[in-house]
């Protein structure tokens, strides 16, 4: 099995960089695209804060930290993840987004480059139809925030061969991180459960049965959640929410998938949750969550 050494994360947003975070740890070569330049740098400014403050907690070697640092290379030039032995999509959850960049991709890495994606709504079958090489595509759906989270969803497609999905779990198994199987199926384990379980805390917000804060509360509290609905929903994204909900309820008319109306006019008010400063809470800063 050819081993993976170089890996290329495709978007700087709140998952790219934290899947970026954890290879560039693991001691991987990780090349870091994102077509904007300053969602490249404010990603490189996070992770670079994240991991000092790892050590300030005593979770990360002070010496460690100029290695993992130089494992990471931002780049706005998609060329740049031609040698990569491995590629993790990481962006919007829009099935034609990420079959341009697939079909962009395909041309330029070696036949060996694995492709994965880290959709956690739409099928990997479709993703990997438009990849060029489908046999060697594989979901890989990291939690959020992947930074700290340790389980990997993996998800072969119709068509993935059983040595490109060895050769992806092997890779996860040394990013330190735990995998599970499942099926191509629409919000694999974690997001067929949460999805509508976080509409159902912003539909409590609507209905003002409770405030964010005191949702939020009750939940850590009661069913020992580390983060309560609301403020993951803020890491998530409302923006990001939204997409999320339209590509659940369209796969399985599930009511309670379909996006509140509360979102939609957060939206349109710029409260897009941590990375907009205001979401069901109020942020005095933007760094990434654990920093």
């Amino acid at each position: 099995m050819e081993q993976i050494k170089t890996v290329g994360v495709a978007g700087c947003g709140t998952m790219g960089a934290g899947i970026a975070i954890v290879c560039a740890r693991a001691g991987f070569r990780t090349r870091v695209f994102d077509k904007r330049e300053h969602a490249v740098q404010q990603a490189r400014k996070q992770t670079e804060a994240f991991l000092r403050k790892s050590v300030e907690r005593g979770k990360l070697a002070a010496d460690k930290l100029p290695a993992i640092m130089s494992n990471w290379l931002g780049t706005t030039q998609l060329a740049d993840l031609a040698d990569c032995d491995i590629v993790i999509e990481a962006v919007f959850e829009d099935l034609k987004v990420k079959h341009d960049l697939f079909t962009a991709l395909h041309p330029l890495c070696g036949e060996h480059t694995i492709f994965a994606s880290n959709t956690s709504t739409i099928s990997i079958t479709e993703i990997a139809g438009g990849s060029g090489r489908a046999d060697r595509f594989v979901g890989m759906h990291f939690c959020l925030p992947a930074q700290l989270m340790k389980l990997v969803e993996m998800s072969p497609g119709l068509n993935t061969s059983e040595a490109s999905l060895r050769r992806a779990w092997a890779f996860c198994e040394a990013l330190g991180q735990k995998p599970v199987r499942t099926q191509d199926s629409p919000g694999f384990i974690l997001n067929y459960f949460l999805i509508p379980f976080n509409n159902d805390a912003i539909r409590l917000v609507e209905q003002g049965v409770a405030e964010p804060a005191d949702i939020d509360r009750a939940i850590k509290t009661a069913l020992g959640y580390p983060m309560g609905p609301l403020e993951l929903l803020d890491l998530i994204g409302m923006d990001t929410q939204r997409l999320l909900c339209d590509a659940m309820a369209g796969l399985t008319n599930e009511p309670r998938a379909a996006c509140p109306p509360l979102v939609k006019r957060m939206i349109a008010a710029g409260h897009l949750g941590r990375k907009s400063g205001r979401g069901f809470h109020l942020y005095q800063d933007t760094k990434m969550y654990g920093a």
